[in-house]
């Protein structure tokens, strides 16, 4: 986004917010299945007093009990970072979305898209009350505001917690547009939000590649005139397209897009924002 923009628009600036870094135990209290493919988990815990998720797209780190452990072990917040008890094997750790906060309650709901098999999935296809998972952060948030002309989300299953959560915090008549892969429509979830939106859905067995639904309805779908945001998060090659594409063929400004690799296929605990 243009200086100049910035100078009629104020309040189109993207902000950056530090939080301080601190581990918490919680505690789980609810399971539910939303669908087959999707469970969410709400934990709770008096260490979630001072709690702060100032962004939809905020990640959390969840710590895991090793194998034959029920309680996991955590790091200390050091002055630069995560400081690891070295003598001990390293902990398993992944990033997740906080999908909803109760500060009154000290509940916290994270979701888990059983999308590939590993310790995430793992954990949650056996999750249930009483059971202990560790957190730490968010260590900062990235805000982008409500107040764009129109807004587009793109994604696939790893990123409908953070969906949901923007759709239900926009404020109504907001337009948005959203374009989300899936595996099939059991995959599917239900959106509760004020604002004005347009979803479109893709399955992945519509195509015989990897986001090839998603990314031809991309080069299809309408793009309106005046100040827009894209937000874009999910497998990291199918990320790296689609930026591409929204930048090389629609014509939108790279620094109007927020693309990030939630997970990788073929490897484990990638987590990153997609810059070129």
């Amino acid at each position: 986004m243009t200086d100049s923009i910035l100078q009629d628009r104020p309040d189109l600036e993207v902000t950056r917010v530090r939080h301080a870094l601190k581990f918490r135990l919680l505690q789980v209290t609810r399971v539910e299945a939303l669908n087959p493919h999707f469970v969410r988990v709400t934990f709770t815990g008096d260490s979630l007093e001072d709690f702060v998720s100032a962004s939809f797209d905020d990640h959390v780190k969840l710590f895991f009990p090793a194998p034959g452990e029920t309680m996991p072990a955590l790091p200390n917040a050091g002055p630069n970072g995560p400081e690891f008890d070295t003598s001990k094997p390293r902990l398993i750790a992944r990033d997740f979305t906080p999908r909803r906060f109760d500060r009154e309650a000290r509940e916290l709901d994270i979701e888990f898209a059983l999308h590939e098999a590993g310790p995430a999935t793992a954990w949650a296809t056996q999750a249930a009350p009483g059971q202990y998972l560790g957190i730490g952060g968010p260590r900062g948030s990235f805000v982008i505001p409500p107040h764009f002309d129109w807004h587009l989300m793109i994604g696939d299953e790893t990123a409908l917690p953070a969906i949901a959560r923007r759709l239900e915090e926009l404020p109504e008549g907001t337009r948005v547009a959203t374009l989300i892969e899936v595996a099939d429509p059991s995959a599917r979830i239900e959106f509760d939000t004020r604002a004005d939106l347009y979803a479109q859905w893709r399955y992945r067995n519509e195509s015989p590649h990897p986001g090839g639904a998603l990314l031809l309805a991309l080069r299809e779908t309408y793009v309106p005139d005046g100040e827009g945001y894209v937000w874009a998060a999910g497998e990291a090659t199918l990320m790296r397209a689609v930026r591409k594409l929204l930048c090389d063929e629609r014509g939108v400004d790279k620094k109007r897009i927020r693309a990030s690799a939630y997970w990788k296929r073929g490897e484990q605990g990638v987590h990153e924002t997609i810059d070129g």
